[in-house]
């Protein structure tokens, strides 16, 4: 989709998205490379789906990567992990990585590569170069370019026969920003999987015993904020929209971890106090169920001040039929569908969010439940994970009839 979201219709609200993957052309090995395979982050998500879907689809999927906790996902996916330094910066860790990466292509046959981050895109770029390999990057975010040497380090994820953008807004960054001519790129949104995300699938006891792990209580709405606790994503401008709210009839959750930045956290504390909000507002660490969490969550809110390059959050709230209060900018313009399926406030502004807030916790239930289905029916409709796999599969056979035809 290269433009905003239009609302469809597709799938009904409790139908599952029915998305058939290609076949991968000619039984084809897939090379994914990233720098490490941590839990829980996008590229390790979206690496670990592409490669279920590569071997349900008929292919070979490798992974490369320094390794890492998720590492055991890979072979659940039907997928080969190789461990290589990947994920060093060091110029000559690098360029010895270009020969091993050479050796892998040529002895395990390697029909694409496929690099989703810089560091070791600069590797699989030359070894898929030297060994005639067609070469596919993904565009995750808009990467900081505050001088020539980042630009060019940056532009190495421009360098694949496609470059996949995670949002029509990566699409217009990368554009701009790095003249990639527009029938290089493709547009795949991250994709929300529907049997996690599924509200259908989450029992009570499981919404219940969060609520008590939190200490939310009973009867009383609950707002929240998902996102690792750093600056960009807004949990000031949240605070300070509770603030201007100025009631205490509500519970507002923090959700994510600080990552070490517990100066961060400690000036979150120290506004929460500031703004009388204790008994209001509690931070917790990272949720491994969030599929509980948005069904216990009457608002669900991503104040981010800088643009976000897709932000699964919205989408993943709106699956669970929530209603969503978004940032004006980046990738939620693509994933809400202002008054519809959430709402768009401007950037960095609380007393405009305080007001969404207020007004989405004013819905009468009638109004809930109508705004519930649609935003269901508009996840299932445009961000499924079956159809991010599809329209990934459908890129490899693309530049595998490139190679074919040249």
């Amino acid at each position: 989709m290269d433009e905003d979201s239009q609302h469809n219709t597709g799938a009904a609200a409790g139908e599952p998205e029915l998305v058939s993957a290609s076949p991968v052309r000619d039984r084809a090995t897939v090379l994914q490379i990233l720098p490490a395979l941590g839990k829980g982050g996008g590229v390790e998500r979206g690496t670990i789906e592409i490669a279920r879907a590569i071997s349900e689809a008929g292919g070979r999927a490798l992974v490369v990567s320094a390794g890492g906790a998720a590492v055991h996902e890979v072979a659940r996916a039907k997928g080969e992990h190789f461990t290589l330094p990947v994920d060093s910066k060091n110029p000559l860790v690098m360029r010895a990585n270009v020969g091993r990466l050479m050796r892998l292509i040529r002895e395990e046959g390697v029909d694409i590569v496929h690099a989703r981050s810089r560091a070791p895109a600069w590797s699989a770029c030359a070894a898929a170069r030297k060994t005639g390999t067609p070469f596919v990057t993904t565009f995750h975010g808009t990467y900081g370019a505050g001088n020539p040497f980042k630009r060019k380090y940056n532009s190495v994820m421009t360098k694949g026969d496609r470059v996949i953008a995670i949002s029509a807004f990566i699409a217009g960054h990368i554009r701009q920003k790095y003249g990639v001519p527009s029938q290089k790129i493709r547009v795949i949104h991250r994709g929300v999987d529907l049997e996690w995300f599924d509200p259908a699938k989450v029992p009570a006891t499981r919404v219940a015993t969060l609520a008590q792990q939190w200490r939310l209580g009973d009867g009383l709405p609950v707002v929240m904020l998902p996102g690792r606790l750093t600056r960009w994503k807004g949990q000031t401008v949240f605070l300070e929209a509770l603030s201007l709210l100025g009631h205490k009839d509500m519970r507002c959750v923090l959700v994510g971890s600080d990552q070490g930045r517990t100066d961060y956290r400690h000036e979150l504390e120290d506004l929460i106090e500031k703004y009388g909000l204790s008994s209001v507002v509690r931070i917790v660490d990272h949720c491994a169920d969030m599929p509980a969490a948005y069904m216990l969550t009457d608002v669900v809110v991503s104040a981010s001040t800088d643009p976000e390059a897709f932000g699964r959050v919205v989408p993943e709230a709106q699956a669970m039929g929530r209603p969503v209060i978004a940032s004006d900018h980046g990738g939620a313009r693509e994933t809400v569908i202002e008054g519809k399926t959430g709402w768009l406030t401007p950037p960095g502004d609380a007393e405009a969010l305080a007001g969404a807030i207020d007004r989405v916790l004013r819905l009468k239930p009638e109004a809930r439940q109508a705004l519930a289905d649609r935003a269901i029916a508009n996840v299932r409709e445009n961000f499924s994970k079956d159809s991010m796999c599809a329209k990934t599969l459908e890129v490899y056979n693309e530049v595998l009839n490139l190679k074919a035809s040249s």
